[in-house]
C-alpha cells in the first residue's frame, strides 16, 4: 500500500470483487428512486428506518455514488466505508429480526447476498481497488501496471 492509503499492488482479478460488490450497490441504489414503496421510503417505513423520506434517498445517493467508485476503482478504500455502514445497518434492520422471528436456515437464505456485500467491502477496504483501477493509475507508480 502506498503512504496515501488509496492503492496496493493487489492482482487484477480484484477488478471482480469490485464489480461484485459495486454493481449491486449501483442496482440497490437506482432501484430505491425506480420502486419507492418496495425499495425506498416505503420499505424503510416498514422496516423503522427513522425520517424514511430522507434517509431512503439518502441512503440511495450513497448506494449509486460509492457503487461507481467502487465498479472504477477510484478512491476504493474509502468508498467502501459508507458502502460497510449501509450493509451493516441493512443486516442489523432486516436480518436480525428475521433470525429471531424466523430461525436461521430463513435468515441465512435471505441474507446470502448481504454477507457476500459485507464480505467484499472488507476485502477491498484491506485489499484496494487492485491493479485494474483508477486507484492504482493515479497513486500506484506504476510498479504493479
Amino acid at each position: 500500500m502506498t503512504e496515501d492509503g488509496t492503492t496496493s499492488h493487489a492482482p487484477a482479478a480484484v477488478v471482480l470483487v469490485r464489480l461484485l460488490v459495486g454493481l449491486v450497490f449501483l442496482s440497490e441504489g437506482i432501484q430505491k428512486f425506480l420502486f419507492p414503496e418496495a425499495l425506498g421510503v416505503g420499505r424503510f417505513t416498514k422496516i423503522g428506518i427513522p425520517a424514511p423520506a430522507f434517509f431512503a434517498p439518502f441512503v440511495g445517493v450513497i448506494e449509486i455514488g460509492c457503487g461507481l467508485l467502487v465498479v472504477l476503482g477510484l478512491v476504493t478504500r474509502p468508498a467502501a466505508v459508507p458502502l460497510l455502514i449501509d450493509i451493516v445497518v441493512a443486516i442489523a434492520t432486516t436480518k436480525i429480526p428475521m433470525l429471531i422471528t424466523s430461525g436461521f436456515w430463513a435468515t441465512a437464505h435471505e441474507a446470502r447476498t448481504d454477507y457476500c456485500m459485507l464480505l467484499g467491502l472488507i476485502f477491498l477496504l484491506v485489499i484496494g481497488g487492485g491493479r485494474w483501477s483508477i486507484d492504482e493509475w493515479f497513486w500506484g507508480g506504476g510498479a504493479s501496471r
